[in-house]
């Protein structure tokens, strides 16, 4: 399989460089004060990217890693520790949590965001494939549920998204002789399912602002690795 870095564009480099970042924090400003007042996040990014004529890429990345107070309070109230998992079943956003991990393993671009989640710049856009460090996610994620000491790991994929098929076949493997019970699912619409669970393993934003628990698993397999190196924005994710 071909080396392929995910979620990977050249002119990151320059869109997010330390003289960039400046004036991508005070456009953040800007946006979060406007979402504190209720504004649509569409319509904040809009005004605020013009105004510092911002990339698209810029701001993509904006919508991603501010939130309002609001949601991040209630987000971080049920935010679950560790310890809290062992013995539970936990049910996995897979197209989610596997994207970003294969994105910091190809070195691409990552944002802390202001809820302490990260989340990267991939996009899905209804095309998936395995690339050659898929098996590096799946590692890395079986790893992390062994050291959480899980029950079950129940994973959901996108069914129209293309390749949903071969991939619940690649966790699946993945997780064999692991020490916890895995089961794999396609599903039309995955995020009204896991909106109504506990101990979710997500970092979508309309699933974490809905979902009864959740757990930070890429901040918990990315933050002490080498491959991670995430932009951070706001000083107090």
């Amino acid at each position: 399989m071909n080396e392929v870095k995910r979620g990977f564009v050249s002119t990151d480099s320059e869109d997010f460089s330390m003289e960039r970042l400046m004036t991508l924090r005070m456009a953040g400003e800007d946006v979060y004060f406007l979402l504190n007042r209720d504004y649509p996040i569409k319509n904040a990014i809009t005004f605020v990217g013009n105004r510092y004529q911002l990339s698209e890429r810029q701001r993509t990345a904006l919508a991603r890693i501010i939130s309002p107070e609001k949601s991040i309070i209630s987000r971080k109230e049920r935010e679950l520790s560790a310890n809290k998992l062992s013995g539970q079943t936990v049910y996995i956003d897979g197209f989610n949590i596997i994207i970003t991990l294969e994105t910091a393993f190809s070195g691409s671009v990552l944002f802390r965001c202001m809820d302490g989640t990260i989340r990267d710049l991939a996009g899905l856009r209804g095309s998936y494939r395995l690339i050659d460090k898929t098996d590096m996610a799946l590692q890395a994620l079986a790893d992390a549920l062994t050291e959480l000491s899980i029950e079950k790991a129940v994973f959901y994929l996108d069914k129209p998204v293309s390749n949903s098929g071969r991939l619940k076949k690649k966790i699946l493997d993945s997780m064999t002789g692991r020490p916890f019970e895995t089961e794999a699912y396609t599903e039309n619409a995955v995020d009204p399912i896991l909106e109504n669970k506990e101990n979710v393993i997500t970092a979508d934003a309309i699933i974490l602002d809905r979902c009864g628990s959740w757990f930070n698993i890429n901040d918990y397999i990315l933050k002490n690795n080498d491959y991670c190196q995430c932009i951070r924005i706001f000083g107090n994710s």
